[in-house]
């Protein structure tokens, strides 16, 4: 969980570099993070479910020596094309490597300690997306942009060492008694996320034609994706799992909350650079706040779910992420930066509260047979929100600034696009909110009658 989290934040810095190294446009740069995204997005379902019939062990392996291949090649990647294909397998690698992680919770830990096991693979989500920024800086300027990703090939051999020496071995059955993987529904939903995540991450914050087909395109995918998958004799997913209220809300409520910390990397970097006036270093500096207070928490938040119970806890999370969203639409504008530290330790502390509920309360009961695929849908979900995230919160600060060109916006402006951005946030959170309590009352309904 950690190196795949550290795998999306350290290539952001190494942008400018790259941009440079290969003479391209900052466009085609970003495919370096877009590839790896997508690839991550559009196949963690499927390699969730495919542990499950093949072997959860045997394929995170494989996803770990993946990626620490793929990283190899993206060190050694003489064009930027072959570097952008790297990170695509790369992606895939750290797919199976997030999807089985969650998945093996299920197998290696008892029931009343799941919840510190989702808080702990909380915190090394948020200590990789914290790393990310400053070990990348550090290994660029002493050792070149090559080395970002080569980094990941002692670590990867590592990772693959300790999974093989302490993971359950697989349990072996007949190849006859396994179900079929489901191909043509993993191809649709692979396209139907793509064509997703390309329309929101396409035409850098403009919504055009193109953007419109690709999500027509989305829309079209999901039609024949549960029309195939109601016809399949073995799934990819069983649309009837979403009959249950609790898992539809508490992936629901995920990309939501994901929608709003999206938010937070979009919005602050703008606000704190041109409403407060802070230099790159310290911006970076402020940015990396959130994540180390969510990976401190993380194994706390843990605890408590396993204390108080997943279902109250992702209320009290969701409650303190809501006060966050107020806090930052409110504080930074009284009180600078002081404000502003003060409302993201609210929301990242609410975000690591959420996160080991919501991912304890889906996991914790679920069948062995499904505990991939559910991974993968969390995560998914999760992804989904981040891209969404981008697009329409970038959407609304743009709008709410009152400004073509965000980089060049007055400071009033952005502070005041920062305002009603957090604002939006803090209606998700209550939309979230109300979602969570209905699904309670619908499942509280269903086992009465």
């Amino acid at each position: 969980m950690l190196l795949s989290s550290l795998g999306t934040s350290i290539a952001n810095v190494g942008l400018p570099t790259l941009a440079q190294a290969f003479n391209a446009s900052f466009q085609n740069v970003q495919w370096v993070v877009l590839a790896y995204l997508l690839a991550i997005t559009t196949l963690i379902v499927s390699v969730g479910r495919l542990g499950d019939i093949t072997g959860r062990r045997r394929l995170l392996l494989a996803g770990i020596f993946l990626f620490t291949a793929a990283s190899a090649l993206c060190g050694a990647a003489p064009s930027l094309w072959l570097l952008i294909a790297a990170r695509a397998v790369q992606g895939l690698g750290a797919a199976v490597m997030m999807a089985l992680s969650m998945a093996f919770v299920g197998e290696t830990v008892p029931k009343a300690r799941t919840g510190r096991a989702m808080g702990l693979l909380g915190t090394m989500s948020a200590l990789g997306t914290a790393l990310g920024p400053s070990l990348g800086g550090v290994l660029i300027a002493e050792f070149g942009w090559r080395a970002i990703f080569l980094v990941n090939v002692p670590l990867g051999f590592l990772t693959f060492l300790l999974a093989y020496r302490y993971l359950p071995v697989d349990i072996g059955g007949s190849k006859t008694d396994r179900p079929r993987f489901d191909t043509l529904g993993t191809l649709l939903l692979a396209l139907t996320l793509t064509a997703y995540a390309l329309a929101m991450t396409m035409g850098r914050g403009s919504f055009g034609p193109f953007n419109m087909a690709l999500l027509l395109a989305a829309a079209v995918g999901v039609g024949l994706f549960m029309l195939v998958e109601a016809r399949a004799a073995s799934p990819l997913i069983q649309l009837a799992m979403f009959r249950d209220p609790m898992l539809s809300a508490s992936l629901t409520i995920s990309a939501l909350v994901s929608t709003v910390m999206m938010a937070t990397l979009v919005v602050g970097p703008f606000y704190l650079s041109r409403a407060l006036g802070l230099d790159a270093a310290l911006v970076g500096i402020v940015m990396s706040i959130g994540p180390i207070i969510s990976a401190l928490s993380g194994v706390l938040a843990g605890r408590i779910v396993d204390r108080l119970g997943a279902p109250f806890m992702v209320t009290v999370g969701l409650i303190a992420m809501a006060a966050g969203s107020i806090a930052l639409s409110v504080l930074p504008v009284l009180f600078g930066i002081a404000g502003y530290i003060a409302a993201i330790a609210v929301l990242t502390h609410g975000y690591a509260l959420f996160q080991a509920a919501n991912n304890t309360a889906v996991m914790i009961d679920i069948r062995p047979d499904k505990r991939g695929v559910m991974s993968g849908l969390l995560n998914l979900s999760r992804n989904l929100g981040l891209i969404t995230g981008a697009s329409v919160m970038g959407a609304v600060f743009a709008l709410a600034s009152a400004t073509i060109e965000i980089t060049t916006a007055r400071p009033g402006a952005v502070a005041s696009g920062m305002q009603i951005t957090f604002a939006v946030a803090a209606m998700l959170i209550v939309v979230a909110l109300a979602i969570a309590a209905g699904s309670r009352a619908l499942a509280a309904r269903s086992l009465e009658t």
